[in-house]
């Protein structure tokens, strides 16, 4: 039988829920929210040695992420139980807290909802999903990951800064850009833009369809 995984799309509003999660029994994702981005990410199951390193690292970096207005929150079908014992375990036996909450979701709602759940995969577990969610709860960017590859969070700090500079200075991002570095110029639209595109002394002009600029200028 053909397995039909409806997943959200890139501009779709992210779908709202209530869930269990281990910094409240009864978390509202929108009011939680607030007005922040959020980074959505699921784990295929506790104390596994993937989702271990996985979660340390996105603890570690939580401080960065919080400094871009970005919060952070996981999710598993392990139940609450399982949840609040491994987090200690992270403690004793790593050294780490885990300042974010992460979801029990044993009833898979939020999995669903997701389409975090591949049967090709596993139909009790969730692969490693990782959704990016503006401030307007609108999806913008969505990775998905096989279970027995860990993911790189500068990556994810990346991504999501590319979305916020794109967003603050209407711009675009080239390969391998990194914060601080030249940003694209979105390309004419009229034989005027062009012309003027080409007289700009202030830009890396390669054609005038590709031009940089530096923001810091």
């Amino acid at each position: 039988m053909l397995d039909i995984v409806s997943l959200p799309r890139i501009g779709d509003s992210a779908p709202d829920f209530v869930a269990v999660t281990t910094h409240s029994p009864e978390l509202s994702f929108s009011a939680w929210q607030e007005q922040d981005w959020v980074v959505l990410f699921s784990h295929p199951a506790d104390f596994t040695p993937v989702c271990t390193t996985e979660l340390i690292e996105f603890a570690r970096e939580h401080d960065r992420f919080a400094a871009k207005g970005i919060k952070l929150m996981g999710l598993s079908v392990d139940s609450i139980h399982s949840h609040l014992a491994w987090l200690q375990n992270l403690k004793e036996k790593m050294g780490m807290v885990i300042p974010y909450p992460l979801i029990a979701d044993v009833d898979m709602q939020v999995s669903r909802q997701y389409g975090m759940i591949h049967s090709g995969a596993s139909s009790t577990a969730t692969v490693r999903a990782l959704f990016v969610i503006d401030p307007h709860r609108v999806i913008r960017a969505l990775v998905y990951y096989p279970m027995n590859v860990g993911r790189n969070v500068n990556e994810v700090i990346r991504l999501v800064t590319a979305l916020q500079t794109a967003d603050k200075f209407s711009c675009a991002t080239p390969v391998n850009w990194t914060d601080g570095e030249k940003v694209l110029v979105p390309p004419p639209r009229t034989v005027q833009e062009v012309e003027e595109r080409l007289s700009y002394e202030d830009r890396e002009i390669r054609d005038f369809y590709l031009t940089l600029k530096d923001l810091r200028s």
